[in-house]
């Protein structure tokens, strides 16, 4: 059985805070979108590029200083892409409490060394 770790971790920062106080929703989805392309720059091999994301909820909220821990996983894979889902788990700064903070979905293209889709199975070495 293996344990599950997060693609990134980040602490939410003064200027991560919408108007109301909150961390924003959009630094909540560009953090996301960065594991995301972690995990199908990896699994692909190389260039991946975002063409989609959909499917977004924020189900709880985070405060400053609280660590985000972004976990995800590959739902799908097409000729040349590959569609991953992410969730953003949020700890309190000075505890262990965690809050699924958001989640959603991205889809990436594959790319070759000029820019055109290239197929999933082509490994790079």
């Amino acid at each position: 059985m293996s344990i599950r770790q997060p693609q990134i971790r980040v602490t939410a920062m003064p200027t991560d805070l919408n108007p109301y106080g909150g961390v924003f929703g959009g630094w909540l989805m560009a953090q996301m979108a960065l594991g995301a392309g972690s995990l199908a720059s990896r699994e692909g091999k190389g260039k991946a590029v975002v063409v989609s994301a959909t499917d977004f909820a924020f189900p709880g909220v985070m405060q400053v200083g609280d660590e985000l821990s972004v976990y995800c996983d590959i739902a799908a894979t097409g000729t040349t892409s590959l569609t991953i889902t992410a969730e953003a788990i949020g700890r309190e700064r000075n505890g262990e409490a965690e809050t699924k903070v958001a989640q959603g979905t991205f889809k990436f293209v594959l790319l070759d060394d000029n820019d055109r889709p290239r197929a999933v199975a082509e490994r790079w070495a």
